[in-house]
């Protein structure tokens, strides 16, 4: 742009150049953000919280007015492209809460980048202007001192209430909002963001006294069979529960051209029991996060990630369960244990011990740890020295080379991608789950060499999504659209596998009932013969269950939920919500009901308050 008109802009003042430059960026968020994309509504919501702070600015800066605009338009710019990044990945509003996990996200880098969209960049176009405009001196101090000239304060005082006026009128009518997404939209993304700083939830929890067994089955309307099946089946036998990375429930059974991606866990599923309608429940904390739902069947917590909330708590868990059933525990990982504050977490579980880097080391390194091929060999050696001590054993095994953003060493591709899947995101997480399950299958002839495998319950899932629907372009869609036969959606979006191996079970089963991570530790307690009569938890069986509710949070909004034949988003509330088949159509009467709803966000509050109200842990 020549520096005329530049020059032109500035003399319609700060106040008007930088409410023009940031109403663009509002609407480039908008777009990413927003169904609708952008609308006039954006106007009434993100333009009056600008004028505010340029009011604040024509009022009280007599120096370095200039300087002042600069400074809030980044700040604004840098709230702007960190909600367009968050929501490229978690599908919400990324608040001031997020600020925990900043180290995490440096240690992720590669994957952050590979959500940039290059037209996203536009963002910063004005800044990268102002820098060369700073170099050329000269030119700029004009209009510097241009900028210094006061506007009539009764016009600024006037926009000031105006404004202020409007963003109450945004905020306050929309607070009791369900979704985030729609919360954020209603209010404007920046009143939004204010708006989850000083808000507090005023929830009185429930007395931990107060929750049992029985208020809990009831919420969900499920009975304990007087008689299980699969009671007792391996008791004594070891457990092995092994998380996989990214790993979607759309692999199982999977064929490209041919070519079978996932052929050692089709080959589990084919063998043993196969529950295909199972879904995540994790948070901000990822793979962290799952660690933390199947070792206590507890939801994820309402804000942050878990290993941050709870690792302060002596966490009822499966480790200390089976330890008070004579087991030995240990979780193995191959990125350092400081990583999401794992250390803490470990020690709220109470596990014996923890693996991390400092056992594995620095061997075929992928993204930030070892290979899954060096994690399984050396996890296998451990695991035969903890057999042949005589004692049972719980092992947490975590694999890590299937992570976002799926760009593996070249040297581990184990398959050909077709030429319409080369250099696509879809490509690139197909091929290293492909990866994912070559290792697998080592592993697991590894234990059946070593006498571990007939000894054992293992039980293998997918820690969380691979394939946001938010993340994927248009090529990534049509791909999906390829194998799903239909558009993907929120509902494949959540599903994961889960597969369970166990002595005692001989026939295998491909099991309908709709399950969670939440369940995974009472299914574990039924065939190991633990009782969980005064334990509380949130999961069930899912052998002897065969209706559940499934409370959803982070990934989708608050208050989103599955029963047997949907998945639910509420909008504003219940009435507004939408209604998402699980498979195909949803029969007469089978949708979410509004009393079904209620009791999940139930449920929600009564984890909450117990997880809250327990004793910190011991030292």
């Amino acid at each position: 742009m020549p520096l005329w008109r530049l020059k032109r802009l500035f003399q319609m003042r700060p106040f008007i150049f930088f409410t023009l430059i940031l109403v663009i960026k509002s609407t480039l968020a908008w777009l990413v953000i927003f169904d609708g994309g952008p609308s006039l509504t954006l106007l009434v919501t993100e333009l009056p919280f600008f004028w505010i702070l340029f009011c604040l600015i024509e009022w009280f800066a007599t120096k370095r007015k200039l300087a002042l605009y600069v400074t809030v338009n980044l700040l604004v710019t840098a709230i702007l492209f960190a909600v367009i990044m968050y929501y490229k990945y978690f599908g919400i509003i990324v608040t001031y809460h997020a600020l925990e996990q900043v180290n995490q996200v440096t240690a992720v880098k590669s994957s952050v980048f590979s959500l940039l969209d290059p037209y996203y960049l536009f963002i910063f176009l004005d800044i990268i202007v102002f820098t060369f405009l700073l170099v050329r001196r000269s030119k700029f101090q004009g209009w510097k001192t241009f900028s210094q000239i006061p506007l009539s304060r009764s016009v600024i005082s006037l926009v000031f209430i105006i404004s202020l006026a409007l963003c109450l009128f945004n905020i306050l009518p929309n607070r009791a909002s369900m979704n985030e997404i729609v919360k954020a939209e209603e209010m404007g993304i920046l009143n939004y963001e204010i708006y989850t700083i000083f808000a507090d939830d005023n929830t009185p929890k429930t007395p931990m006294k107060e929750i049992t067994r029985e208020l809990i089955d009831e919420t969900k309307g499920i009975t304990e069979p007087a008689a299980p099946k699969y009671a007792n089946v391996a008791a004594g036998k070891n457990l092995i529960i092994l998380q996989m990375e990214s790993l979607q429930n759309f692999l199982i059974g999977l064929k490209i051209d041919g070519q079978e991606i996932t052929p050692n866990m089709n080959k589990l599923a084919r063998e043993h029991m196969y529950f295909p309608n199972f879904y995540q429940q994790v948070g901000q904390g990822n793979t962290s996060d799952a660690e933390f739902v199947v070792n206590t069947s507890f939801y994820i917590p309402p804000r942050g990630a878990a290993t941050m909330a709870y690792s302060d708590k002596e966490l009822p868990s499966l480790p200390r369960l089976m330890d008070q059933n004579g087991y030995q525990s240990a979780t193995f990982h191959t990125n350092v244990v400081e990583f999401w504050n794992r250390i803490g977490l470990y020690k709220a579980l109470g596990f014996d011990k923890y693996y991390d880097q400092s056992f594995f080391g620095k061997e075929d390194m992928v993204f930030f740890g070892p290979s899954d091929e060096v994690l399984y060999k050396k996890t296998a050696e451990q695991l035969d020295h903890m057999q042949q001590s005589g004692k049972p054993f719980y092992a947490q095994i975590i694999s890590m080379s299937s992570h976002h953003p799926f760009t593996i060493p070249e040297a581990k591709y184990k398959m050909k991608l077709p030429e319409r899947y080369e250099g696509t995101f879809v490509g690139d997480y197909i091929r290293a789950q492909n990866y994912a399950d070559y290792a697998l299958g080592l592993f697991v002839d590894d234990l059946k060499a070593r006498g571990i495998w007939d000894n054992s319950v293992f039980v293998t899932y997918g820690d969380h999504l691979g394939l946001p629907v938010y993340s994927l372009d248009n090529d990534d869609k049509k791909l999906m659209r390829e194998i799903y036969g239909h558009e993907y959606g929120f509902t494949d979006m959540i599903n994961i596998p889960l597969i369970i191996s166990s002595p005692g079970i001989s026939t295998p089963a491909k099991l309908p009932q709709i399950g969670g991570q939440s369940d995974i530790m009472p299914t574990i307690a039924n065939l190991l013969g633990i009782s969980l009569a005064d334990h509380i938890h949130f999961g069930q069986d899912l052998f002897n269950q065969t209706s559940n509710i499934l409370p959803e949070r982070y990934y989708l909004p608050t208050g989103s939920m599955i029963n047997d034949q949907e998945l639910f988003i509420p909008g504003t509330a219940y009435n507004d919500g939408t209604h998402y088949p699980l498979n195909g159509s949803v029969q007469n009467g089978s949708t979410v009901s509004e009393d079904q709803y209620n009791r999940a966000l139930k449920l929600l509050h009564l984890s909450d308050s117990y997880v809250s109200q327990l004793p910190p842990v011991k030292p």
